[in-house]
């Protein structure tokens, strides 16, 4: 099943410059594995396709559960300097939420939305 990023994970961001950091943190240990292995730094230059003007790189801190993404040339030459305030790092790390995972069937009771449809 495809499922929003969202329902598998959160994130948290940071801007210096012109250089947006995206910080991916899978809500559970199970999540994990599909989300590193499809929210790759290719995937996320092509969500951001005409933000991200340079190169995005990738670490993963595996044990964590976290990827983080460091977007180059995104910033416009940073938020003080860019007239276009809704592209800093909040709203652009937000918006990563929306990319899509696909996942095992097995693992959609986990998911935040069915927690929360059961609450």
């Amino acid at each position: 099943m495809h499922v929003s990023l969202r329902e598998l994970a959160h994130s948290r961001s940071g801007d210096k410059g012109n250089t947006l950091n995206i910080a991916v943190i899978a809500y559970e240990a199970e999540f994990y594995p599909h989300i590193e292995a499809q929210i790759t730094e290719e995937a996320v230059a092509r969500h951001y396709a005409g933000v991200v003007k340079g190169r995005v790189t990738r670490y993963a801190v595996d044990r964590l559960g976290v990827l983080n993404f460091v977007c180059e040339g995104t910033l416009g030459g940073g938020v003080s300097r860019n007239l276009c305030l809704d592209n800093y790092g909040k709203a652009l790390a937000s918006g990563v939420l929306t990319m899509t995972v696909e996942i095992p069937d097995d693992l959609a009771p986990r998911l935040r939305s069915a927690q929360t449809a059961t609450s």
